[in-house]
């Protein structure tokens, strides 16, 4: 398997991941602070998000750094056309761009970014680099969504690895190294895939007894959620609000995952 087709394989190892979760919480977002109309969706990987808004009716903008994940976000979205149309005005367009330096030519309403993409930046610098874009990239009155792992939900990564999938035509072993002075996880991911079972159309034609293998490393930190909220404040958001676990609660010492709303 080329290196290049492992982003076929994103959506197989991500299938449980809360999709509909995020979803909703962003529609309670736009209960509270007003239904948006253009949403750049940060980090959109495969489209997981982008194109459900886009069938929803929303004009969508969904950035990444891989060609590849964009590629296999185009193929979902064409498969989603042909089965039905978007709802009137839903459109989604794909540019391979930095989350820490964007743009659209033209504000955005609401800019998302689910999944814990934030955690990809690993320097403070970094981090504020995206958030000035997504100031920069916003309306006035516009709203930045965004989730995080905490540092409580990364200690517990390292606590409770390795972590193991045993499946007929997908296996791996993920092993985890906890850095606590910078608050920094690096995962390792050996993947094993059975020949045929995922390419670039999903087909499973070609089934054998082959396996390939894979390596995956992805590296994350998690930042002091009160930085955050500086650090947003920092890049010039107006208002900011921080909630726990899809919960329109303030977060505690166990929270794993915190949103934050800011607004412009």
């Amino acid at each position: 398997m080329a290196y290049e087709q492992f982003a076929y394989l994103y959506d197989r190892l991500m299938e449980d991941m809360p999709y509909g979760e995020w979803l909703h919480f962003a529609g309670q977002c736009w209960d509270k602070y007003g239904k948006p109309r253009r949403i750049v969706d940060l980090g959109c990987g495969t489209g997981s998000m982008a194109v459900p808004l886009a069938r929803q009716g929303f004009e969508v903008y969904g950035i990444d750094l891989s060609d590849d994940m964009l590629a296999v976000a185009q193929h979902k979205a064409d498969e989603e056309q042909r089965r039905s149309a978007f709802a009137p005005g839903g459109s989604v367009t794909w540019l391979q761009q930095d989350m820490r330096e964007w743009e659209i030519g033209r504000p955005a309403d609401a800019v998302l970014s689910f999944c814990d993409c934030v955690n990809y930046l690993l320097e403070e610098e970094d981090v504020l680099s995206s958030f000035r874009s997504a100031y920069a990239g916003l309306k006035p009155g516009g709203i930045f969504v965004f989730d995080v792992h905490t540092p409580y939900q990364l200690e517990a990564y390292a606590k409770t690895q390795p972590f193991f999938l045993n499946e007929d035509d997908i296996a791996y072993i993920w092993t985890s190294d906890y850095d606590p002075s910078r608050v920094e996880i690096e995962h390792s991911l050996t993947i094993f895939v059975k020949e045929g079972a995922y390419d670039e159309t999903g087909s499973d034609d070609a089934l054998t007894e082959r396996f390939h293998r894979v390596e995956e490393l992805h590296v994350q930190r998690a930042y002091a959620l009160d930085w955050i909220e500086r650090a947003l404040k920092e890049a010039g958001f107006r208002e900011t609000e921080v909630y726990a676990d899809f919960l329109w609660k303030r977060p505690t010492a166990e929270t794993q995952r915190a949103f934050f709303v800011a607004v412009k």
